[in-house]
Parts: structure tokens; sequence; C-alpha cells
């Protein structure tokens, strides 16, 4: 299974695009797309959408994962987020993707195990996961291969319903981590 995850912002988007073997992650590919601030916000959206709209043709995900609004308490940032949050959803449903959304805190949980971990928590275990040597150049790269990794873990093989979030214990979960936590002895602390 192939699943692209996105980090939206309105001035940097990150994308993470993993695919799935048994127990194995694979990076297909990540960036971010970085936005000119003098550019008009609709200018920036297309930019998004016709950049992120490549990454896809390039690497046919069958699934897209993207993380729920952020409550910012600045109503013009929020309205910006909602509007790049759109453009992507409407790039999900004009290729067909199956798309899901993850609450920040879930994608914390499933990546680290607590859902009050840091940025720098995150990034460190989305690293360690996806076996990356090199630092990815932003958390915006970390955080986008956090949420596809996110719905890898939860869903397993595509074990949940398209467009709804999967509850814990959902799917094939269990089996997944089991085959993960086997065939990763070395990340292990004891």
């Amino acid at each position: 299974m192939v699943v692209i995850g996105v980090d939206p912002g309105s001035l940097f988007t990150g994308y993470g695009v993993i695919r799935q073997e048994d127990a194995d992650f694979h990076v297909l590919a990540c960036g971010v797309i970085r936005l000119n601030s003098r550019r008009t916000h609709a200018e920036r959206i297309g930019e998004i959408y016709r950049k992120l709209d490549a990454v896809i043709s390039a690497h046919n995900p069958s699934r897209a994962a993207i993380e729920t609004v952020f409550v910012s308490r600045n109503v013009q940032s929020a309205l910006k987020l909602g509007q790049v949050r759109g453009s992507v959803i409407a790039l999900a449903v004009n290729r067909q993707l199956e798309l899901v959304e993850y609450a920040p805190r879930e994608v914390k949980a499933a990546v680290t195990g607590r859902g009050s971990a840091s940025k720098q928590q995150v990034a460190f275990m989305v690293q360690r996961i996806l076996q990356i040597r090199q630092a990815p150049e932003t958390n915006d790269v970390t955080d986008a291969l956090g949420i596809a990794l996110c719905d890898l873990l939860k869903t397993g093989n595509g074990a949940c319903a398209a467009g709804a979030a999967c509850a814990p214990g959902a799917g094939s979960r269990k089996k997944n981590w089991a085959q993960f936590v086997a065939s990763r002895p070395d990340m292990i602390v004891r």
C-alpha cells in the first residue's frame, strides 16, 4: 500500500509518500513546497495543488492522509489554512484517493506512543522508524511523513473505511505492531 501524507500550510506544505510492504516501510518521496509570500493566496493554493498533483502522478498512492485543522487564535491564519486543506482534499477527491484525516494528537500517539509528544520527538521517531539517515530539512517534512505513517500503522493494509479516522484497535493494527516490533529488535529499549 502507498500513502501520501500532507502537512498543509499557507507558506510551507510538507508531503511524504510511504510504501508499506508487510511490516516494512519505504519512503518513496518527501519534501516541502515553499511558497512565495509575495504571491496571492490563490496563486499559492494553485501551486500547492499542482505540485502535489505531480507527486501523486509520480508515485500513485491509493490513500491520502491529512492532519485535521489546528484551531488558531488568528482567524485569518485559520481561514487560510482551511483553504489550503480544501485544495488538498479536492485534489485527493479528483484523483479518487481514499482520504483520511487525523488529529495532531493521533499522529503523535501513533508515531511516538504519546499524544503530547513534541515536534522533535515525532521527527526523531519518524527518522528511526523509516530509517532515514539524514534529517529532513524541516519539521513540515517529518510531520507529513508522520501523518502517512500514522495512517499505515492505524489501518494496516487499508482495513478502515475511506474517509473515516480509524479507532485505535481497528483493522489489523495489533498484528502490524507485532510484526513491526519483531522485525526491529534494535529499536526496543529495555
